[in-house]
């Protein structure tokens, strides 16, 4: 390479680097969080340089072509398992790419040929097993044919290397480097994402890996270059003309004539000439490559005879015994060989690479076996196994064979060796493995060993010398109480202090105010308020205690009490004039009543008179009728609704004649809609009176609407109105549609929506068919998994089994499941806005919420527990509760069930549902394969003892339109629009606003058409007519589908349209799956409205565009969503479309598209206040005003005289009074009382005032003020604009979300916090730029939202800036299926055990443990193998034996409690107690008080590297050269210290040596089957006669698949993950379950994060997310979380070491983020008993409040008497277990001077130093 070359070179790759490290990388799990089962790309070289680099293959020297294909496939097969979906494609470009660093030249050509015969092999083999997976091949990135497959496939995302190697570069690689790099860069110029195969992890059924974010953003980052050629050149890989002659003679597309010019050898064999062919590829290939090497070399020819030799035995020798050693350095013999094999490689690749092999092959029976080629090991021993006397087996008819197809081409016979053909085949005497198995320490528990008899292992003797006493477990505080830990003697609550009562009962006022509060917020079905029931335990089964209503007793129950009274009055009346007169009585008051009532309506209807607005007095009217008591308004319903239906009419009229701009065809046809629907209801009502009858018919004649339904009646009543002023003159504003296309163009959204609903008393609405079934099962006790959208009606079904609890009895509880907090604090106050119930004893209460950052009331006492999966999985594992709390759980909801899909917390819901002691009610809306999940729920509860059903339901209420926004090239605002449109439904005829209609998204047909794709009536219309016009005689349209067609109903109801979409839809598929139907021309079609809206040149929020360029027109950048999201808001707001949720999967973006709008509103109203003389002269009003009202207070006070009376006085001064009462009236009738010239003006902000009280939005203004929130989020609020995502301040979250259920907040810009069943109805959602979390899931959540039932017919969905793919993308996805975990975690084996042992084997944990291992199928995804599960289980035993955590006898011992409240860090948390075993901490922290600075920053090393462990991508030295080191922070974590690597590295060869010999005794006992197939295409490798074998080769592995062990490896494993990766077929092992951590750089290539040291070091959030590439927005939640971890730890260790600390318990325990905004809470809250100083200034202590550690620990020290310490912390045998008088005894002792000599006091005094520290700068940073 030249010197100019080479400098070009390295200047590009310097800005390659540059630009790279700026994109933004994400860590997810492919499957569950982002793609689900979309399509993506997998670059082939980039999948071959990942398996090429493993470590364990042999490919330079050994050419172990089938262990490379096997690490294909099963790279492959993790994915398929875990259900990916994906092509594999392969740039020609690209071949050198898959070249592993530093591979030396002459091996290249071995990779190349591996590549080769690799792609060939999936290309033919994966057709049979996997025909959905696609094996493409294209010259480059640039190529036409690739672009037309990306349009034609419509990938998600890219999967390929990024070039990351920690070996250093070398010159020659350079370009190769480049090559790689820019790949990456070329997938994100073309806005796919990319997702990095080099560090992509198995984590359980999840697939983590990062992604790199592409887009518009990286595209503009750097100019685009074209592609780097390719290092390969053909000719250097053989005579390409000899090749072309070689497939003549061999006419190779014809394979019967290739056959038959074999025979043309004239060698005379023996054998017949049947046998004298080829009859595989391999052998074939081999043939030809031969050929060729003999006439250009005839020296090889004593190579080539081996070789064939080799090929030969590879027919015969079974793939257990050709695994052969590792031969001896190269000498000059080896050398020939290796040069023999690279030429051969090279010839070979360039034959079978060729499309004349291809073709050649096509369609023939020669089966493609390429993958097992070349065994360079065995090819190798038997070359120079001639001077060893090394001897092949009896030679077979394959050589002569092979010898005579050879002859044909080169005219060269080759001979067996004399040597070889004395040879005699044998079995081999080393058969079998020569590695012992590890000794299984003694265990025995009688509820475990039921289970476990069938595992038989070889258990070693218990010692005299093993007999060493543990600490056993024991809970001072336990998991589920108060913060007042137990007495163990009385088991009650030591008593508090009396500041501590204070500020509890103080904080528990404030939560339940607030509770109050948010429970006033919500609303039911209907929008009213919810009124709580008064819930009585039944009398009886089965009945029920009637409820009763705080409301003013006209409702339904207070009738049927009438009822009752009337019915025991008649009881002593016998005759027929008593009755009657009672009757006629009634029937006067009835009379008066009814009189009183329709008076009260004209005087309202007269008070009205005076609006000018009709729509105003339209909303009033309609708000009147709504509010009505339900007896009063049946009766006057009538009467008002038609006064209603007169003023739309009124309202159309207007339309029609007026010119306004406002006015169009959809406003217009909005209201007659809107009258036609007033029209139906009025039909249906019975208070009807000929009055109204007449005039409707009138009415609906001359507008030509649909005929109702109008009923004749007799009864007449005079109306409060004329009606035959209203009357339309002849037909003038007759609309001009049949009747058929106004109600599916326009009434879509108006339709009878009723599905088989029938009345029932169990509800007090009339539910749908699916509901009541709901109901039945619930009455029944069955557990039910519903699956229903969003708006379907959910939600009666968790208060209906609420109320049965309830009324059950007191003692009962059902357990309330939401995945996240705020959903917890909803679901609890619409639970005390519903539901009030008294109690015989105190400390019952109905409901309770119970989170790890707070609680509101006992959650021991309530009925109904509100809480999250991990505290729930923490109540019933805790010992505790085994005989209390955990019996008396009769029911668990899980809402939203498909977040058992999470990567994090996935696993957590999988073990509530295997533990559930009870029947669960499992909800969701989202759920991809519902018929998998619930075969798999009704196998766990089924051995649970419960029965379980499923119910579908696939309609939503309200119907959902979708819309594109185009943003204006420039835009002014002038304030929002005075009037906006009238009941128009939907966005259309906007500009900037395109409909897209739900059939144009399925631009990938592949995808087909997803179940819950719904159409609305009108799309039904249009995709009927679109059909029409383009059927054809081959694909004709049925004329059953045409809505016109005789006998079709007059009134279309939804039921209708429904079942005309699914024909439709039926239709839809069959022309999808034919290329030669008109489906092309149709989505063409309905994709025209998408393109009609084209990019606005101007746009003004009010008033007309000039034609002039105004100087107020700001230059819009399409892509900035804080510049395009005002003029969107302006559009919504012109349509009556808001309240909307704007949704963006950015933290720091919604914060910043927030402070955007409301800064261009205030600058806005600023610049119109300049210009404006009206609000010049209202202020000039109003200071006068001001004047006036001083100099008024001024003469008042001279005129008072002073008195001598006592206070209060002034009250009896009659003047006085009088003064006020004028001043009152004065303020009142003065427009400059409540003027406020600071508050935003009207059309300058979005909040509805009359929503909310002003006391109320100044008491919150005030609140943030004191909480010290930035001042923006309150301006935002008074312009009624919030933000809302989980970083956010707990109150202000609280505040946003009642102030827009109230309908004062009229836009909130979100993250998916909101998506997830929280009760925030709005009419439109818009998703505010594209994220790598908006996915189909997160998609279908969050457009929930909107529509939501009782509130918007019609909901609206508008995209603004995503392209157009993703839109589609998002339309046409299937929901993800719901992939599981391996849930047998060994952390909840320990706790289990914990559970059993703690609680003295109760019923209760004896029935969860035997339930747990029943299971017949324990994971979602996961097969029937209970025999693997026990063994799993069994090793999982032998670790926490091994680890001192666990007795002989299942006893929970040491520091069991310490790893068990550390659950949710596994595996980290086993580290930790590995490094404490080893007394690693003792040893950092002994000189804690002399190098206090040095033992910190070493501990916090140590703690990052177990904890919040954050990858970086893989690092070269040239990206830490060019990146890294310009960076503030360390970014890559530095090495453990030597002691602390030397224990981990210990503690995973000991958890390697337990599951290595978990492998070996299942194989023994449970595995019969030879491991010889492929793990995808399942193809046979080797010979199948065991009694072939070759002379020296090493013993065949047991544990190790043979594939692998083809690379010499034998039993003996490197790693836990060495382990994982190459264990043979037949046995389960999931990597991420096994308790080991990988210590960087040894075990893991992947470096750490130094985020948290960082942090630690410098505290600075800026250098943590431009160096660390850590987003702000989740800063606060890692540190929180880490903050946790040292909490817990100090806590478990002063829990440990008895000191008065451990008062706390360790479910109180939480991070210092949430212990500061409880703090805050307390301050801000009126708490003035809080100690603030107390989390400050004491360096040293465990948590709020706590006193020093070493003036406790000293004055406890000299207070206690010595007692001997065990030495170690082994196990005790059976007696000591045994002597509960030594344990209680050892339980209730202080710790003496000994123990805390060892060291314990320093590592806990060093830890609380550490969390004080680090929770310090957490603190100043989030002040």
């Amino acid at each position: 390479m030249d010197e100019s070359k080479e400098t070009s070179l390295k200047q590009r790759n310097g800005a390659l680097l540059e630009w790279y490290g700026r994109l933004s990388v994400r860590r997810v799990d492919l499957v569950g969080d982002y793609a689900g089962q979309e399509l993506f790309l997998l670059e082939g070289d980039s999948l071959l340089l990942r398996c090429f680099s493993d470590p364990d293959l042999d490919l330079v020297r050994g050419f172990q072509l089938l262990h490379a294909v096997y690490a294909v496939e099963y790279f492959l097969q993790g994915l398929i398992q875990r259900k990916c979906n994906f092509h594999i494609v392969f740039f020609d470009n690209h071949r050198d790419l898959c070249l592993p660093r530093g591979v030396p030249t002459i091996a290249r050509p071995k990779y190349l040929l591996a590549r080769a015969a690799i792609q060939r092999h999936l290309n033919v083999n994966l057709r049979e097993s996997h025909p959905n997976l696609e094996i493409r091949s294209f010259a480059s990135e640039q190529d036409a044919a690739f672009r037309d497959y990306l349009k034609a496939t419509g990938v998600y995302f890219v999967m390929c290397h990024d070039g990351a190697n920690p070996v250093p570069l070398s010159a020659d690689l350079s370009l190769q480097r480049a090559n790689e790099e820019e790949q990456a860069e070329v997938n994100a110029q073309e806005t796919y994402n990319v997702a990095l195969i080099n560090g992509l992890e198995w984590a359980d059924t999840k697939v983590m890996s990062m992604v790199v974010e592409g887009g518009r953003k990286a595209r503009s980052s750097l100019e685009y270059e074209e592609a780097v050629s390719s290092l390969s050149n053909l000719n250097d890989y053989g005579d390409m003309a000899f090749l072309e002659q070689a497939l003549e003679r061999l006419d190779l597309k014809d394979e019967r004539n290739a056959v038959t010019r074999m025979y043309k050898c004239q060698c005379k064999f023996p054998q017949a000439a049947d046998n004298n062919r080829a009859s595989t590829e391999r052998e074939l290939l081999i043939v030809v490559t031969l050929a060729q090497m003999l006439e250009k070399t005839p020296a090889v020819e004593d190579l080539a005879t081996h070789f064939l030799a080799h090929t030969a035995l590879i027919t015969s020798l079974p793939l257990s015994n050709r695994r052969q050693p590792t031969q001896r350095p190269i000498n000059d013999k080896q050398s020939r060989l290796q040069s023999f094999l690279a030429n051969f490689s090279k010839m070979a690749s360039t034959l079978i690479s060729s499309g004349a092999w291809s073709e050649a092959m096509e369609g023939g029976t020669m089966p493609c076996d390429v993958s097992d080629l070349i065994d360079g090991r065995l090819f190798e021993a038997i070359t120079m196994g001639g001077s060893e006397q090394r001897f092949l087996p009896q030679p077979t008819t394959k050589f002569e064979s092979l010898a005579r197809s050879l002859c044909t081409l080169s005219g060269v016979h080759l001979k067996l060796p004399t040597a070889f053909q004395n040879a005699i085949s044998h079995t081999s005497e080393f058969n079998g493995s020569t590695s012992d198995a590890l000794s299984i320490l003694p265990f025995s528990n009688p509820v475990f060993d039921r289970h476990l008899t069938s595992i038989n292992l070889r258990v070693a003797p218990l010692k005299s010398s093993d007999r060493q006493s543990g600490r056993i477990f024991q809970e001072v505080s336990h998991w589920h109480n108060a913060k007042r830990r137990l007495d163990p003697k009385q088991g009650q609550q030591t008593p508090a202090s009396a500041k501590e009562k204070t500020r509890s009962l103080k904080r528990d006022q404030r939560f339940m105010a607030e509770m109050q509060s948010y429970a006033a917020s919500l609303t039911n079905a209907v929008g009213k308020a919810l009124e709580p029931e008064i819930v009585t335990v039944s009398d009886s089964k089965g009945s029920k205690t009637p409820v009763v209503k705080e409301s003013d007793g006209t409702g339904p129950n207070h009738k049927k009490s009438h009822v009752a009274k009337a019915q025991t009055n008649r009881k002593g009346a016998g005759k027929k004039a008593i009755l009657e007169d009672i009757a006629a009585t009634k029937a006067v008051k009835d009379s008066e009543s009814e009189d009183k009532l329709f008076a009260a309506w004209r005087t309202m209807r007269n008070n009205l008179e005076s609006e000018r607005s009709l729509q105003s007095k339209y909303q009033k009217i309609r708000t009147y009728l709504r509010d009505l008591p339900d007896q009063k308004r049946k009766i006057l319903e009538a009467e008002v609704h038609f006064h209603l239906l007169a003023i739309l009419f009124d309202i159309y009229r207007t339309l029609r004649k007026s010119t306004d701009a406002f006015s169009s065809k959809e406003e217009l046809f909005g209201v007659v809609s809107l009258l036609w629907d007033t029209a139906r209801k009025i039909a249906t009502l019975d208070s009807l009176t000929a009055t109204i009858t007449g005039s409707l018919k009138e009415i609906i004649t001359a507008l030509q609407l649909p005929d109702p339904g109008i009923p004749s009646v007799t009864i007449d009543r005079k109306l409060a109105c004329d009606p035959g002023l209203l009357m339309p003159k002849d037909k003038e504003y007759a609309i001009d549609l049949d009747d058929q296309d106004f109600q599916l163009l326009h009434c879509g959204p108006y339709m009878d929506r009723n599905l088989d609903s029938a009345p029932d008393s169990r509800v007090q609405f009339r539910p749908d068919g699916w509901q009541r079934r709901v109901l039945d099962d619930l009455d029944a006790q069955k557990s039910v998994f519903v699956v229903a959208p969003t708006s379907a009606g959910k939600t009666f079904i968790s208060f209906y089994a609420m109320e049965k609890i309830l009324r059950g009895n007191d003692d009962n509880i059902l357990v309330y499941v939401a995945p996240t907090k705020a959903l917890v604090n909803q679901i609890a106050a619409e639970i005390q806005a519903r539901f009030k119930k008294s109690y015989k004893h105190p400390g019952k209460s109905v409901w309770a919420i119970h989170t790890r950052d707070y609680r509101i009331n006992n959650p021991s006492g309530c009925q109904i527990l509100v809480t999250v999966p991990h505290i729930l999985q923490i109540m019933l594992l805790a010992p505790s509760n085994a005989k209390s709390w955990s019996p008396r759980v009769k029911y668990i909801i899980l809402d939203e069930i498909h977040s058992i899909g999470q990567a994090e917390d996935g696993v957590v819901w999988e073990q509530l549902l295997l533990l559930a002691p009870c029947p669960i009610i499992a909800l969701s809306a989202t759920v991809g394969n519902p018929e998998d999940f619930n075969s798999w729920l009704t196998a766990t509860q089924q051995s649970s003892g419960f029965e379980m059903s499923m119910i579908t339901h696939q309609h939503r209420y309200s119907d959902l339109r979708k819309f594109v926004f185009s943003p204006p090239k420039r835009f002014a605002f002038r304030g929002l629009a005075d009037r906006p449109s009238f009941a128009t439904l939907g966005l259309d005829g906007l500009q900037g606003l395109a409909y897209i209609h739900p059939v144009a998204s399925l631009i990938n047909k592949s995808r087909g058409i997803p179940d819950d794709l719904s159409l609305e009536a009108r799309d039904c219309l249009s995709l009927f007519q679109s059909m029409s016009r383009h059927q054809t005689k081959e694909f004709p349209i049925d004329p059953a589908l045409n809505p016109s067609r005789k006998g079709s109903p007059k009134i279309i109801r939804k039921a209708d349209i429904i079942e005309w979409e699914a024909s439709l839809k039926k239709l839809l598929k069959v022309w999808m799956a034919n290329d030669q139907s008109p489906f092309e021309k149709v989505l063409e079609d309905l994709s025209r409205s998408m393109e009609i809206t084209s990019t606005i040149e101007k746009q003004v929020s009010k008033g007309t565009v000039s034609d002039d360029l105004d100087d107020d027109m700001v230059a819009i950048i399409p892509d900035d969503l804080c510049a395009t999201t005002l003029p969107l808001l302006c559009k919504l707001h012109e349509r009556d479309a808001l309240p909307a949720i704007f949704f963006n999967y950015d933290r720091h973006r919604c914060e910043s598209i927030c402070k955007a709008v409301v800064q261009q509103l205030i600058e806005a109203e600023k610049h119109w206040k300049e210009l404006s003389p009206s609000w010049k002269a209202k202020l000039t009003g109003f200071g006068k005003w001001k004047a006036e009202q001083a100099k008024m207070a001024g003469k008042r006070q001279a005129k008072k005289v002073p008195s001598k009376k006592g206070k209060g006085d002034d009250d009896d001064d009659p003047s006085s009074k009088m003064d006020k009462i004028q001043d009152a009236a004065s303020d009142e009738a003065n427009p400059y009382a409540n003027f406020d010239p600071d508050a935003p003006v009207d059309g300058f902000h979005f909040a509805a005032r009359h929503k909310a009280e002003a006391s109320e939005l100044n008491m919150y203004y005030g609140q943030m003020k004191w909480r010290g929130l930035p001042s923006w989020l309150t301006d935002g609020l008074q312009r009624g604009i919030g933000v809302h995502h989980a970083g956010m301040n707990r109150k202000y979250r609280q505040v946003v979300e009642m102030l827009f259920r109230k309908g004062y907040l009229r836009v909130v810009i979100a993250t998916g916090t909101l998506a997830l069943g929280i009760n925030m109805p709005c009419a439109t959602v818009v998703f505010s730029g594209d994220s790598i979390f908006l996915t189909a899931l997160n998609y279908r959540q969050a457009a929930g939202r909107a529509g939501r039932r009782g509130f918007d017919l019609l909901g609206n969905v508008v995209f603004q800036n995503l392209s157009h793919g993703k839109i589609c993308r998002l339309l046409s996805s299937r929901l993800p299926d719901l992939n599981g975990h391996f849930p047998i975690t060994t952390t909840l084996v320990l706790r289990l055990f914990s559970l059993l042992h703690d609680s003295d084997d109760s019923q209760y944990a004896v029935k969860a443990i035997n339930s747990l291992l029943s299971q017949p199928r324990l994971y979602l995804d996961g097969p029937a193998f209970k025999d693997q599960v026990l063994h799993h289980l069994r090793f999982s035993i032998e670790y926490l034996r091994r680890q001192d955590l666990l007795s002989s006898q299942g006893a929970p011992i040491n520091f069991a409690g310490l790893i068990s409240h550390l659950y949710f860090t596994e595996n980290s948390s086993f580290a930790l107690n590995a490094l404490i075993k080893g007394e690693y901490f003792h040893e950092l922290c002994s000189e804690i008080n002399t190098k206090e600075s040095h033992v910190l920053r070493t501990l916090m090393v140590v703690m990052a590297h177990l904890f919040g462990r954050r990858p970086c991508r893989e690092a070269d030295a040239e990206y830490i050269e060019k990146i890294v080191k310009r960076s503030p922070s360390i970014v890559f974590l530095p090495p453990l210290p030597l002691l602390a690597a030397q224990i981990l590295r210990a503690h995973n060869e000991d958890t390697l040596r337990v599951f290595t010999t978990y492998v070996r005794t299942f194989v023994d006992q449970h595995v019969k089957e030879d491991d010889c197939k492929l793990p995808l295409t399942g193809i046979k490798a080797g010979g199948v006669d065991d009694n072939v074998t070759f002379p020296g080769s090493l013993p065949s592995t047991k544990v190790r698949s043979a594939f692998v062990a083809l690379s010499g490896h034998g039993d003996k494993f490197e790693s836990i993950s060495d382990l994982c990766r190459t264990t043979r077929s037949g046995v389960f092992l999931e990597e991420a379950v096994i308790p080991h951590l990988d210590v960087y750089p040894d075990e893991s290539k992947t470096p750490l994060n130094a985020y948290l040291y960082d942090f630690f070091m410098h505290g600075d959030l800026d250098a943590l997310e431009k160096a660390n590439g850590v987003r702000k927005s989740d800063v606060w939640f890692l540190l929180n979380d880490f903050s946790l971890v040292l909490a817990t730890i100090c806590a478990s260790l002063a829990n440990f070491l008895k000191l008065p600390e451990s008062d706390l318990s360790l479910l109180d325990v939480i991070g210092e983020g949430d212990e500061n905004n409880n703090l805050e809470d307390d301050k801000f809250g009126g708490d003035s008993t809080t100690d603030t100083e107390s989390t400050t200034n004491s360096v040293a202590t465990a948590d709020t409040g706590r006193s020093s550690v070493t003036t406790v620990s000293s004055a406890s020290a000299k207070s206690k008497q010595k007692k001997k310490v065990a030495d170690s912390w082994d196990d005790y045998d059976a007696e000591e277990a045994d002597e509960p008088k030594e344990t209680n005894d050892a339980l209730g002792a202080d710790p003496s001077q000994e123990e805390l000599e060892k060291g314990f006091l320093n590592v806990y005094k060093a830890m609380t130093k550490l969390r004080a520290e680090f929770d310090a700068k957490f603190r100043k940073i989030f002040a």
